[in-house]
């Protein structure tokens, strides 16, 4: 595929159903290359989403380099060819770079909350319930950017780390101006709402303010980050509180997600019966006013011809 990218089919969770099959995921080469050591590959598997500690489906590359996250795109009614087999799960996944300090991050805040002191890092990504959570120490970022986060000391030739939320802060707006310089680059058009889940792509809007691009870059970092951080970010980037958006019609409201946008009127009511008691348009056709001209005298009615005929008597 276009972009370095390839299309593979991937085993299923342990939680899936027996018989599902596989999955069909597009992925970057480097998430799915050949491990180097026998034992070893591409592992998919369920950590903490950042933002809402809630399971959520991940990919390690096959030396556990790299983290990848998982997004399914979801439509009724789909299915996938697979060699001569017919795979009913119809979802197409897609595994994209992801940075492992987000994951971190919310490991951070919890023991700072829970302990307040200097901790080992492979103390403080602890999770008996996502033990694959280890495996973000060996991510080749972690190690290099980890001072980001926190504030560190060596004991004994071993190091310790705490939370600082003023380090945490200046990072989390790196990012936002990150993603406000790929959305001028992209041409992403922005509003004064933040619709994260749809982009629409074109020239530059041209009542869009800087307040605006950093808005819509906040609510999409956001989706990485405790609600708790996301009020702190905002209000350490500055940013006013949002206003309510006027209400839009209800004609052109939409739905924003993965699935098909549903239609706004259920066809389905639009039977015979419901127009008996309507009116009648009040301008004819050139064939209606042709037909109200003929002289019916004389002619049957049509629903004559569909009466049951009337035995005859002895």
């Amino acid at each position: 595929m276009p972009g370095g990218r390839q299309r593979r089919a991937a085993p299923p969770t342990p939680t899936e159903k027996r018989g599902s099959g596989q999955w069909v995921i597009v992925a970057p080469v480097s998430a799915t290359d050949l491990p180097k050591k026998a034992g070893f590959g591409p592992l998919f598997t369920r950590l903490r989403n950042p933002s809402t500690g809630q399971a959520a489906l991940y990919l390690f590359s096959s030396d556990a380099h790299q983290l990848f996250e998982v997004k399914a795109f979801h439509e009724e009614y789909r299915s996938w060819f697979i060699g001569q087999a017919v795979q009913h799960d119809g979802r197409l996944f897609f595994a994209t770079p992801m940075d492992p300090l987000f994951l971190v991050l919310f490991y951070l805040i919890k023991a700072e909350k829970e302990q307040g002191k200097f901790q080992p890092l492979d103390q403080i990504l602890m999770d008996e319930e996502f033990s694959s959570c280890a495996m973000l120490l060996r991510c080749t970022s972690l190690s290099r950017s980890i001072h980001c986060l926190v504030e560190e000391k060596e004991i004994g030739g071993r190091k310790f780390y705490k939370y600082s939320e003023e380090k945490a802060l200046k990072w989390l707006k790196k990012k936002v101006d990150q993603t406000v310089k790929v959305l001028k680059d992209h041409n992403v058009r922005v509003d004064g709402k933040v619709q994260s889940a749809t982009f629409i792509t074109g020239k530059h809007s041209s009542d869009a303010t800087e307040e605006d691009y950093i808005r819509y870059a906040h609510g999409l970092i956001s989706e990485y980050i405790l609600g708790e951080s996301s009020t702190a970010l905002a209000k350490y980037l500055r940013l006013p509180e949002a206003t309510a958006p006027p209400a839009e019609p209800a004609s052109k409201k939409r739905k924003l997600s993965d699935a098909p946008v549903e239609a706004e009127e259920d066809y389905t009511k639009f039977n015979a019966s419901d127009f008996k008691n309507k009116k009648a348009s009040n301008k004819m056709s050139a064939a209606q006013k042709a037909l109200a001209k003929v002289d019916k005298s004389g002619m049957k009615a049509i629903s004559s011809f569909f009466n049951s005929k009337t035995k005859a008597t002895k």
